[in-house]
């Protein structure tokens, strides 16, 4: 596989050159800029993404239905990237355990060069073509899981390793690119592209191609733990309770849900662990 990977990996380079993410900055002389200039212009392109998102909701629907349609059955979801990809995908994943009260194993991110990589690059790590679904096999994985391969360039070869292992075992895919018809692109069953255009700063994906990742990586997870049944109303009743802030939020919950003042919320809360608990038993407690 490997010699089929670099292969197509090669032939990619050579046929497209100056790929969308590495186009020349619309900017030039920026540091003969002023720091508003700076500040002005790259907001200006910020300003671009929701709009090239908007344009791919219908294809980030179907994937969002394909990952609970897994999840549902028990399935999980695995992020995998390398460098600025990789991070953004390990930070959807480790927020959603807190904030919707889910396993830390049902959404996990994986980043090529490992947990080393999340704070400082690893040497060539997204180069490998194999590595990806070694990383992945350690997690036992299965036909009833779901890998989303993310990559700015949509040809690293980490992601696409993966996502070609994947077909292999029956695995559904997703991959999230920001060019055309990139390499993981053709190889996932839904994949988003969400081209950006070029960078303020040439080349520096990490800017609105990053940008574009997150709001994306956003939409999906939040839309599949609410399909889950995660959220109740507008509220998220299955968050952790791991510090004050978030107490005194589960507190106000409670009340403006039951119509109750804060001492007996608190007290409420207190006694069921849970915002979704205290919930449940008010419910339970009415209908009796």
């Amino acid at each position: 596989m490997r010699t089929t990977l670099v292969s197509k990996i090669k032939k990619r380079k050579m046929k497209n050159k100056n790929p969308e993410t590495e186009q020349e900055s619309l900017y030039k002389d920026l540091d003969q800029m002023s720091v508003k200039e700076l500040l002005t212009n790259i907001n200006t392109e910020d300003k671009k993404v929701p709009h090239i998102i908007d344009e791919q909701i219908p294809k980030i629907e179907k994937l969002v239905k394909a990952i609970v349609k897994k999840m549902q059955l028990g399935g999980r979801l695995f992020y995998i990237g390398a460098g600025t990809s990789g991070r953004i995908g390990i930070l959807d994943a480790s927020e959603c355990p807190p904030t919707f009260g889910v396993p830390h194993d049902m959404i996990i991110g994986i980043i090529a060069g490992g947990d080393t990589a999340i704070r400082k690059a690893v040497e060539n790590a997204e180069d490998d073509t194999e590595q990806a679904w070694k990383d992945l096999a350690k997690f036992e994985i299965s036909s009833l899981d779901f890998i989303i391969g993310i990559a700015a360039s949509g040809n690293t070869p980490y992601v696409l390793g993966a996502l070609q292992k994947a077909k292999e075992h029956n695995i559904k895919t997703g991959s999230i690119s920001c060019i055309s018809n990139g390499l993981i692109a053709q190889e996932a069953d839904y994949p988003i592209e969400l081209i950006v255009g070029p960078e303020f700063l040439t080349g520096s994906t990490r800017m609105k191609a990053g940008t574009a990742q997150k709001l994306t990586l956003n939409m999906i997870s939040t839309s599949v733990m609410i399909k889950l049944g995660k959220v109740k109303g507008n509220k998220m009743v299955d968050m952790q309770l791991s510090n004050e802030k978030l107490v005194k939020r589960g507190i106000k919950m409670i009340m403006e849900e039951l119509g109750i003042e804060y001492d007996l919320a608190e007290e409420l809360l207190q006694k069921h662990k849970s915002v979704r608990a205290v919930l449940l038993s008010q419910t339970k407690n009415m209908e009796n």
